[in-house]
């Protein structure tokens, strides 16, 4: 049937359409408003396709006709309007387009869509771009629908497609003198709300914002129409580059940094991604999640994507624009693919570049960037231990040497002292206990740098950099550390300040007793020097280091029995040997014992219960003053 045949005419939907129809109106989206970013899309698809047209046609109705979308409504009648410009329908269009899924079958069009998606070739205008799809999603807030359309062709007569979304639709010739197609909307009880300049406004904001057409509603245009991100970024100005993150962000603080993506190959890109100045952006901040903003073709297709940039950088804020994603037959889910696969690599990677040269070139700002986001490097490494290269030298850490401020890898690495190996790295609960640790003892004695870890996440995370430019990392709790150079206290006359061996043997095996199982073994250090004991881990680095970090997350979780090492130079071994030699029975030597031992749980940041020191504490001041 062409045009030349006039009349109406009711068709019956298959029986199989009205569950898919429920399917698209009420389980494939999870918001209602987006019905009108999908009518604008496909009035968007259609300027397009009769500018297209135009470039060698101009035989066309109303060819000055301006191209524009009207959005318009009827408060009273409880009616939407949704009326474009371009390229309108034919009969037979109408029948290809709005009875895609009437006339090819509803299980045929799923098993089409089924097999786009395994194949990874379902393209944004295989199924977005057209009617019949994202169009049914009207049926959310309409009661009935109708669509009047003309085509381009001036010899085409206009036509009216009516449906209730139930089982038949009905087509019928209609009057319309303009090129164009206009769809009414009927509106459910529960969606009058939408017949509002506000309300319309508003969605046209936060979906269609971008659409490279004027959309009006009641002759106030809504949409901005230029998306910064399809400018060369030569043509944004840094004043328009903040604006837009102020408006994608609510986010009053300028962001530290933004990188503007324009690529072709290998996929199509088009992007600006910020950095924020503070991860907690004040109780004024309305992002609700994070997420990537994802368009196609400038029309919103999800508000926060998780998919486009790996977990770790998550705190990345912006908007990505690729007509290469594959789509499902919802804009609401993206499908995971090769192609989502490259656009994360190729986003990841510029992140990445640019806050290195953050680092490089503006150290200062850098330092802000790792105290409000260094925490997500640090997952980054731990959670990809074998592909985490580009990473490692984001990293900062205090030191030893350092102060307060955090070093890089690198730094380190490049004073490191002759013969020196391994980067050295302490596990501790805050800068003040870790720079007053015992098994700093033998590196300070040594001329040795230690990283000084003390977010409770770096147990984790220093898994994944066992080594760095053919350095490994070394964990001075580690039993069996072994350190280059030679320690000054070896200067002095040691064996003078030894304790003699059969009163140390006698020493190991009283502590050993007092202590029982809670220490794996007692035994003599052979790097302490200025310490008069330690605890090291007998178990393998993973185990070792996972320890803080299990202690955080498992209520139940017990720190195993250590290693006790005993320095017998130290004045305090020497006293409690010759206290064990002249009042074996003093109740003064346990007390020293566990003392001892409970400080040392102390210093590593250990201790169960701190408070039950006081007694042995204040036992020994009395001895002490007496």
């Amino acid at each position: 049937m062409t045009d030349e045949t006039r009349s109406a005419e009711t068709l019956q939907f298959r029986a199989e359409v009205q569950q898919l129809l429920n399917i698209l109106a009420h389980s494939l989206y999870t918001e209602r408003e987006i019905f009108l970013r999908e009518l604008i899309s496909n009035a968007s698809d259609a300027l397009n396709r009769l500018q297209f047209e135009m470039l060698t046609n101009r035989d066309v109705l109303d060819p000055d006709l301006k191209l524009e979308i009207r959005v318009d409504f009827d408060d009273d009648a409880h009616t939407l309007t949704i009326a474009d410009t371009g390229i309108g329908m034919t009969r037979d269009e109408i029948v290809e387009n709005l009875g895609t899924i009437a006339h090819s079958g509803a299980l045929a069009f799923l098993k089409q869509v089924g097999e786009a998606q395994q194949s990874g070739d379902l393209r944004v205008a295989d199924i977005i771009g057209q009617f019949g799809v994202g169009f049914y999603s009207v049926f959310m807030v309409a009661d009935e629908v109708s669509v009047t359309t003309r085509s381009y062709r001036p010899e085409a007569a206009a036509w009216r497609w009516i449906s209730r979304g139930d089982n038949q639709f009905t087509l019928e010739p209609a009057d319309k003198a303009t090129r164009g197609t206009t769809v009414e909307i009927k509106l459910k009880e529960d969606a009058h709300d939408l017949a509002s300049s506000w309300r319309l406004e508003s969605i046209i904001k936060r979906h269609s914002n971008y659409v490279s057409f004027p959309i009006f509603v009641k002759d106030v245009q809504a949409n901005q129409q230029a998306a910064p991100w399809r400018k060369p970024p030569k043509d944004v100005t840094p004043e328009e580059y903040d604006e837009f993150y102020r408006q994608l962000t609510f986010d009053l603080d300028a962001p530290l940094l933004h990188a503007h993506i324009v690529t072709d190959a290998p996929v199509d890109i088009r992007s600006i991604l910020y950095v924020p100045a503070k991860l907690d952006r004040t109780a004024l901040n309305l992002r609700s999640d994070h997420g990537l903003r994802l368009y196609s073709r400038k029309i919103l297709i999800q508000e926060h994507n998780k998919d486009l940039l790996p977990e770790h950088l998550r705190f990345v804020e912006g908007v990505v624009d690729s007509e290469d994603l594959p789509l499902n037959i919802s804009r609401e889910t993206v499908q995971s693919s090769r192609v989502l696969r490259q656009i994360q690599k190729v986003l990841a990677g510029r992140v990445i570049k640019a806050l290195r040269e953050l680092a490089d070139e503006k150290p200062e700002e850098y330092a802000r960037f790792w105290q409000e986001h260094g925490i997500f490097i640090k997952q980054g490494v731990g959670m990809n231990p074998g592909d985490n290269a580009e990473l490692l030298p984001l990293l900062r850490f205090p030191s030893t040497r350092s102060d307060s401020q955090p070093i890089a890898l690198a730094e380190y690495a490049g004073r490191m002292i002759e013969g020196q190996t391994e980067i050295y790295y302490l596990l501790g609960n805050d800068l003040a206990s870790a720079a007053g640790s015992p098994h700093l003892d033998p590196l300070r004695a040594r001329g040795l740098e230690a990283l000084l870890l003390t977010d409770p996440f770096d147990g984790y995370m220093v898994q994944g950099i066992r080594e760095f430019e053919g350095k490994t990392l070394r964990n001075v709790d580690d039993p069996g550390l072994e350190l280059p150079g030679e320690a000054k206290a070896a200067a002095e006359d040691a064996a003078a300040a030894d304790t003699p061996q059969a009163d140390f043997a006698e020493v190991l095996a009283r502590v050993k007793l007092v202590l029982g199982d809670r220490v794996t073994e007692v035994r003599e250090s052979k790097l302490l020097t200025d310490s008069p004991a330690r605890l090291v881990s007998p178990d393998a680095g993973f185990e070792r280091d996972m320890q803080r970090v299990r202690r955080l997350i498992e209520d139940d979780f017990k720190v195993p029995p250590k290693i006790l090492e005993l320095n017998r130079r130290h004045p305090l071994v020497r006293n409690l040997a010759a206290k064990m030699a002249s009042e074996p029975a003093s109740p003064l030597v346990d007390a020293t014992i566990e003392l001892l031992f409970e400080n040392l749980l102390l210093l590593d940041g250990l201790h169960p219960n701190p408070a039950q020191m006081a007694p042995r504490i204040q036992m020994l001041l009395e001895a002490a003053t007496r």
